[in-house]
């Protein structure tokens, strides 16, 4: 008899923890976090899923020889440009025609589509690997969607690593995570 009283609190205590659980995650969705395949929360993103990279595929990259140690001998150098480093167009263009069909895009005409960098070359994306390349739509379902408002975004997040605002890890994790939010927050459109 004396033991049975002493787990009826432990027990009504966990009951109520539960409850708690369910209460909050019913009521307060964005509270609770969804697993994504890397072990990471991860947010719904601001915009559609037509302006961002497949995350399994196109996860992004970086480079390792573009540091927060060496930004203002490499990117944030005037006389530094992402030609020094860009790939060349037949390498592109062939993962351009390759991915389209991954991605399973109805629309195949290459012109519609950049092969693009998801962690931009100016913010120490890697240029050639191919999990920091996707065939970006200039066309979505959302008129500032596209690469063009991407391109904005970069230059953004560039000026800002630049200015000693952002670090570069910083300024790679928002563009990689959403950067269509920094997008809708802070550029101006």
């Amino acid at each position: 008899m004396r033991n049975r009283k002493s787990i009826l609190p432990f027990l009504i205590a966990i009951l109520l923890l539960l409850f708690l659980a369910w209460i909050i995650r019913t009521n307060f969705p964005s509270l609770s976090t969804k697993s994504t395949s890397g072990g990471e929360s991860a947010q719904p993103h601001a915009g559609p899923p037509d302006i961002y990279p497949d995350p399994v595929r196109t996860p992004g990259a970086t480079n390792p020889d573009i540091t927060q140690e060496n930004i203002r001998q490499t990117i944030c150098n005037p006389r530094w440009s992402t030609k020094s480093i860009r790939p060349e167009e037949s390498y592109t263009h062939r993962l351009k025609v390759e991915q389209i069909g991954e991605y399973g895009y109805s629309d195949s005409r290459l012109k519609d589509y950049e092969e693009d960098h998801f962690i931009p070359l100016e913010l120490g994306g890697n240029p050639t690997d191919p999990k920091n390349l996707w065939p970006e739509p200039f066309e979505t379902s959302i008129p500032d969607g596209g690469a063009h408002a991407k391109d904005k975004v970069e230059n953004y997040l560039h000026a800002e690593v630049c200015s000693g605002s952002l670090t570069l890890e910083q300024a790679q994790r928002e563009i990689a995570e959403d950067w269509y939010r920094v997008y809708q927050a802070s550029v101006p459109h």
